[in-house]
């Protein structure tokens, strides 16, 4: 909606003018300022958020990095940011530091992000990819003797039949 209305400021002030009772809805230098800063803050996490919301493909593995890319290229400070567009961002960062900064969390994406061979250790604190490996290593012996118990029991059931 922002983008239009940057887009379309023109056309807008022409029609808003052009009626005494609409007139003082036109924009002015502040407002226009201030939709831009917001703009150039919010525009980039558009596309991650598509991202991120596929229904059809696996997008967990993607936040980690989608996370720092945030943190260090999008949101990072400009210097020819203005102070509205430096707060928004900072805003944004604290709050997808809040909201994934949990240990349970960060363990579930650290194995997600293990998991898909794009990324592997990338993204995980180099403190983390022992416990990582560790807990991968314990969940794959867990599957195979769960997976020779299967196969014990389905041999006796088939020798009793």
């Amino acid at each position: 909606m922002i983008e239009r209305i940057l887009e379309q400021s023109k056309a807008l002030i022409h029609v808003l003018s052009a009626d005494r009772r609409t007139r003082h809805l036109v924009l002015t230098w502040q407002d226009t300022e201030v939709l831009e800063s917001i703009h150039k803050t919010l525009h980039p996490l558009q596309e991650f958020t598509d991202a991120l919301s596929g229904e059809e493909y696996v997008s967990i593995s993607y936040l980690k990095p989608v996370l720092h890319l945030l943190k260090t290229k999008t949101l990072a400070e400009d210097p020819v940011d203005t102070d509205l567009t430096k707060s928004i961002k900072s805003r944004v960062i604290g709050y997808l530091q809040d909201k994934y900064n949990d240990p349970i969390t960060q363990e579930l994406l650290d194995i997600a992000s293990f998991l898909d061979p794009r990324f592997k250790t990338n993204y995980i604190g180099k403190e983390n990819i022992p416990a990582v490996k560790a807990r991968m290593k314990a969940k794959m012996e867990e599957g195979t003797r769960k997976e020779k118990r299967s196969r014990v029991r389905d041999t006796e059931f088939n020798s009793l039949t």
